[in-house]
């Protein structure tokens, strides 16, 4: 299993961000709409990660550390429905 540092993970996720709204700038319609909320993914995704950070350094209780576990399960499946969501795109669209 590959873990990325938070580095990596808030770099990954501006630089999808970046791109998603700047399709969503320069185009219109569905397309538009798409990529507005292709673009809020990332940004939500990036936030999340932000936060996952800050409460993992400041508690160490093991209450909290489950909660934490649970919390990077639920946003690593969110990947994994985005990534499928998008593979759905392409195939199907």
């Amino acid at each position: 299993m590959v873990i990325m540092s938070l580095e990596d993970q808030l770099s990954l996720c501006s630089e999808h961000y970046q791109k998603w709204k700047q399709i969503a700038l320069t185009s219109e319609g569905l397309t538009a709409k798409k990529a507005t909320e292709h673009a809020f993914f990332w940004l939500e995704l990036q936030s999340a990660f932000i936060i996952l950070h800050a409460i993992e350094k400041t508690r160490t209780d093991p209450q909290a550390k489950k909660k934490i576990l649970l919390a990077k399960t639920n946003l690593s499946k969110r990947l994994a429905d985005y990534a499928q969501d998008i593979l759905d795109e392409i195939i199907g669209g």
